[in-house]
């Protein structure tokens, strides 16, 4: 059943004639002119300040608090060539600032050496061990934080104790208590007032970067591009800037990594946007720090070496197709242990990959829209990861419960979370208690903006082109969603690995367009035959055999009414996890699947309820409509047959009686009945005698065959009927 994710909200926001007449002057259409003003960019000067790259608007770094501190130790620790450790993180936003820290701390002859965490082994945060090894083996006498830090306490005290400095750069929720650090350089720090709250892990570093270099080193832009746009950072203020730039530097980065891995994801580096980096370049980093030591990503963003480059890049292509069939696996086998019954999921079994857990959890909820924790078992213990409805505040949930956790922490969304597997039934009954006692709606869905009404004549390659004026597109400034309806769907078809994705053209009048629709296979049959289907869409550009075209992708889907789905086809599979109707059926959508012989049994398991999706499989077990109730020249040869025989044996004869007079056995047998029925012959212990003397009635006496007659036309209509036609059949007089 093709089921909305979110609630649907139409922008009813209009602009004046004065704010169109200054998008006029920018070349701005008047639909890009609309979205601008529905997000509050409703005058000249915000529209200025939108529109700006110019990097002189960025915010001075001194302003960030201990940045002075900062820079004077790092030019203290350069000046004296002491051994510098960057410390990162394993995900695209720590790979990229621990990058743009060792660059600039190059650039001013540093000893300096950089250590990206391992998930598995060292965990997130600075790790003490990891500090003592370096602090004792390779003499480290200033440790720099980049995208992590403000709460690893007990590895900042232990290096500070050694005497070793470290100085925190970091941009995520800052504890109550912060760590004893020499300095801590922060956008949210309470004793600082920094401009903008909200830069990534990436955009710090290029803050110290700034600051140490004395100017803005521009061909970093591209590395803060990647981290700030991978972090789902808000796009607004100097983020924006720093990525409208960076992203215009990837285009001609001289990185050799980057150029390589691009080159083996079949990238157009002309051709890179914020899409780009949000699907494939920063999935294929961040699957190396889910599956292995992120380290090479370092030597990859910043080094020289074209064979190592080359090496690498296919290194990481090669783990990100890894990480996708292993993703799939592990989402297949935890969909089959959903229990949708309870109002969340607690999925966990052994064997499953801790590095990929948080993007299976995230597809399970966006498919059966409840919160979901997947969990691997090793050695009794539990350890992954859980997302949330927006309904459920995760962190909240279950922050009261940390008797059951060995390690928990997270926010609204998400969470992650180590226990015993004794444990896990107590922690579901927590969720489940947790939503019956707060009275929580779980089908309260999210809102989705739709920025306007198109028609499909109205989406060309000009219509596309003119909303790359109000990109980058990401968080704070969402890609425009428009909504689409009174169309006809031409081609449904399923696409990718194992019918994964959903392929559909869809037409209005004269115009057709292609639309994508990921993670959609399983619904080809219902998005192909849904009547009122309207659709939330994005528009993007899609090159192929030298064509260049506008493309769909979907967003959302909704079917106003009741949907009919036609799976009498021998091909057509039965829904996953649709109940077939039967009097006990209480879910919202079933499949008839067998037709009972009697139009009023189906017909009374439809009396006095509604359903929001009936599949039609109508399985018939004696195909009487194929065979008809028996014509007059039938009747008349099968009589004339058998008063040939003074006896006929219909127990071990029938089948050849049924060959000799090319009538089906189904059939014949009916029509025996009714000759018994209108005592034309005699039936006793299985041998049939014809009665010679018998009455001259006609065929049309018999009930037996004006049942029948009933039987062929309730059957064709199950049949050959359409869906429409076969619901208001049994809808008629309920």
């Amino acid at each position: 059943m093709i089921t909305s994710k979110y609630n649907w909200k139409n922008i009813e926001k209009e602009p004046d004639d004065g704010f169109f007449e200054v998008t006029k002057k920018e070349n701005i259409t008047a639909l890009a002119s609309k979205i601008l003003y529905s997000r509050g960019i409703d005058n000249g000067e915000k529209l200025a300040q939108f529109l700006s790259n110019d990097l002189s608007q960025l915010h001075d770094p001194y302003l960030l608090h201990d940045m002075d501190k900062a820079v004077a130790r790092i030019r203290q620790a350069i000046e004296n060539y002491e051994q510098i450790l960057v410390y990162g993180d394993y995900d695209a936003d720590g790979m990229t600032s621990a990058s743009i820290m060792k660059e600039a701390l190059e650039m001013l002859g540093a000893e300096v050496q950089v250590y990206l965490p391992n998930r598995f082994v060292d965990g997130y945060g600075p790790n003490e061990s990891v500090y003592k090894y370096f602090i004792e083996q390779q003499q480290v006498s200033l440790i720099i934080t980049v995208d992590n830090g403000v709460a690893g306490h007990e590895a900042i005290s232990y290096a500070q104790s050694q005497g070793v400095d470290v100085i925190v750069t970091d941009h995520h929720g800052l504890p109550a208590e912060l760590p004893d650090a020499f300095a801590i350089v922060h956008p949210e720090h309470p004793e600082a007032d920094y401009p903008f709250k909200y830069l990534a892990g990436c955009g710090v570093a290029f803050k110290v970067a700034c600051a140490l270099l004395e100017s803005i080193p521009t061909e970093m832009l591209d590395l803060v591009a990647i981290g700030t746009i991978a972090d789902m950072v808000s796009l607004t203020d100097e983020n924006r800037i720093m990525v409208k730039v960076g992203l215009e530097m990837l285009k001609q980065t001289e990185r050799i990594g980057l150029m390589e891995l691009m080159k083996v994801s079949d990238i157009d580096m002309s051709d890179v946007n914020e899409e780009t980096v949000g699907f494939k370049i920063a999935p294929q980093l961040n699957a190396l720090g889910r599956l292995d030591d992120p380290n090479p990503a370092v030597e990859l963003l910043t080094g020289f070496d074209d064979e190592e480059a080359l090496s690498i890049a296919q290194m990481i292509n090669a783990k990100n197709e890894e990480r996708k069939e292993i993703v799939q696996k592990i989402y297949d086998e935890a969909m089959g242990m959903v229990d949708l019954d309870k109002p969340v999921q607690v999925l966990a079994k052994e064997g499953w990959h801790p590095g990929v857990l948080g993007i299976v959890a995230g597809r399970i909820l966006e498919h059966i829209a409840q919160p979901v924790i997947v969990l691997n078992i090793e050695d009794g213990m539990a350890k992954g990861s859980a997302r949330s409805i927006e309904a459920i505040n995760i962190f909240h949930a279950l922050d009261e419960h940390r008797d059951l956790f060995e390690a928990f922490g997270g926010h609204a969304g998400a969470a992650g979370m180590t226990l015993p597997v004794d444990n896990l039934e107590q922690l579901s009954q927590v969720l489940c208690d947790y939503i019956a006692e707060n009275d929580i709606n779980l089908a309260q869905k999210k809102t989705l903006i739709i920025d306007e009404v198109l028609d499909l004549s109205e989406i060309d390659l000009d219509t596309v082109k003119s909303l790359e004026k109000i990109a980058p597109f990401g968080m704070d400034n969402a890609k425009p969603v428009f909504e689409i309806k009174d169309f006809t769907v031409k081609q449904a078809r399923t696409m990718g690995q194992n019918g994964a994705h959903l392929k559909l053209k869809i037409a209005q009048g004269s115009t057709a367009v292609d639309l994508v629709a990921f993670n959609q296979g399983h619904l080809v049959q219902e998005f192909q035959q849904a009547q009122n289907l309207c659709l939330a869409v994005t528009l993007s550009i899609n090159k192929w055999n030298g064509q260049t075209t506008v493309q769909l992708m979907l967003e959302d889907a909704r079917v106003d009414g009741v949907q009919l789905i036609d799976i009498r086809a021998k091909n057509a599979s039965l829904p996953e996890r649709v109940p077939v109707l039967s009097e006990d059926t209480s879910a919202s959508e079933v499949v008839v699947l067998d037709i009972p012989e009697k139009a009023e049994e189906l017909k009374s398991l439809f009396v006095g309820r509604q359903f929001d999706a009936v599949y039609f499989k109508n399985h018939i077990k004696r195909a009487y409509y194929l065979t008809g109730y028996g014509t007059r020249e039938q009747f008349a040869k099968l009589y004339k047959t058998i008063y040939q025989f003074p006896e006929f044996d219909v127990r071990y004869k029938l089948k050849d009686l049924s060959q000799y007079l090319n009538i089906p056995d189904i059939l014949l047998v009916k029509m025996i009945q009714i000759f018994d029925e209108l005592d034309f012959v005699t039936i006793t212990d299985g041998v049939m005698v014809v009665n010679k003397d018998a009455q001259k009635r006609s065929i049309s006496d018999s009930q037996i065959y004006q049942n029948l007659k009933q039987e062929v036309k309730y059957q064709e209509l199950m049949a050959l009927g359409t869906p429409q036609e076969i619901y208001d059949w049994l809808m008629d007089n309920n």
